[in-house]
């Protein structure tokens, strides 16, 4: 297994309809390090961070193998993963690139650092940082402006510099 996702990481939580258990716990347990709880039978799993009883319900209660839904239909755009420091994004990162896994997009919003994927049955997934609030940036009124714009992705890879 990769490395552990760290145990400060939080999401409410999400239940994720999937076609195939293991294949989305290849992704959720194996490439970003959330450890199983629990089974429900055969068809649901349940996973968290740092012990807490679920972040992500996985189950295949409308059907295995089923197709993904369409993009392009009402639904979930994308769950968000919040990663406590910049480290553990720069991490996270570094797993998906030494494993090849395709990432969508990254972008800095200013308030967040982010990374954009999709899980094994397209469901979007969002790997963000949030800066100290003191670095946010307002316009001339007071009001939150956040942008998007490319993530230095050198910048974040270089906060593992030394450290393994």
């Amino acid at each position: 297994m990769r490395g552990r996702i760290h145990p400060e990481t939080r999401i409410g939580h999400v239940h994720l309809k999937v076609a195939n258990i293991e294949r989305a716990l290849s992704f959720y347990r194996d490439l970003l390090g959330f450890e199983v709880t629990q089974w429900y039978g055969e068809d649901a799993a349940f996973l968290s961070a740092g012990g807490y009883h679920h972040h992500i319900g996985l189950n295949t209660w409308s059907g295995k193998d089923v197709p993904p839904a369409p993009r392009r239909a009402a639904g979930l755009f994308h769950l968000a993963i919040l990663y406590p420091e910049r480290r553990e994004l720069a991490q996270a990162l570094k797993q998906l690139l030494d494993a090849e896994y395709p990432i969508d997009g990254a972008s800095d919003h200013g308030v967040s650092e982010a990374l954009y994927l999709r899980d094994p049955d397209q469901n979007g997934v969002e790997l963000y940082r949030d800066r100290p609030r003191e670095e946010w940036p307002y316009d001339k009124e007071g009001n939150l402006a956040m942008v998007t714009r490319p993530l230095d992705v050198k910048g974040l890879l270089a906060e593992l510099d030394g450290a393994e």
